[in-house]
C-alpha cells in the first residue's frame, strides 16, 4: 500500500489543481473586472457579465438625468472576434425601464436584449470593443 500512496497522492492534487483552476473557465481573457470609466464596471466570470454603474454623488445633486447607481446582470459568449450579450432584469424578463435605462444610456450599449460587439483587440490590459463606428475602451482593473 504504501508503493501506492505517492500515486494516489499525485492522482488526487492533480485533480483538486485542475478543478480549482476552472473558476472562470468559460470567460477565457475576459475574466474579472474591466474598467470603462471612473464610474462604469464590467465583470466577466464564466458566462456571467454585470454591468455596475457607481456614483460618488448623492443623486439630489445630479444634474444628467443619465448618470445613476445600478446594475444589471446578462450573459454572453466569445466567440472569435465577436461577442453577445443577453442582458436581464431580475423582475422583469424583459427588462426594467430602469435596466435598460442603464444599459442604454448610462453604458451606451444597445440594444438591451441583444448587445453585439466586435472585439478590436483583447490582452491582460485592455479590451477594445466596436460597433456600429463606437468604440469602447476597458482597462483590467
Amino acid at each position: 500500500m504504501g508503493k501506492y500512496f505517492k500515486y494516489i497522492f499525485l492522482l488526487t492534487s492533480s485533480i483538486f489543481l485542475l478543478a480549482s483552476c476552472q473558476e472562470g473557465r468559460d470567460a477565457g481573457d475576459l475574466f474579472g473586472q474591466w474598467q470603462m470609466t471612473d464610474s462604469k464596471y464590467v465583470s466577466f466570470s464564466n458566462s456571467i457579465v454585470v454591468f455596475r454603474s457607481v456614483i460618488a454623488t448623492p443623486h439630489s445633486q445630479r444634474e444628467n438625468s443619465n448618470v445613476r447607481d445600478g446594475e444589471v446582470y446578462g450573459t454572453f459568449e466569445h466567440v472569435g472576434d465577436s461577442l453577445f450579450i443577453h442582458c436581464y432584469s431580475i423582475t422583469d424578463v424583459t427588462g426594467t425601464p430602469e435596466d435598460i435605462d442603464l444599459i442604454e444610456n448610462v453604458f451606451g450599449l444597445k440594444p438591451f436584449g441583444n448587445i453585439r460587439f466586435r472585439i478590436d483587440a483583447l490582452d491582460d490590459d485592455q479590451l477594445l470593443l466596436s460597433k456600429d463606428n463606437q468604440h469602447w475602451k476597458l482597462i483590467k482593473w
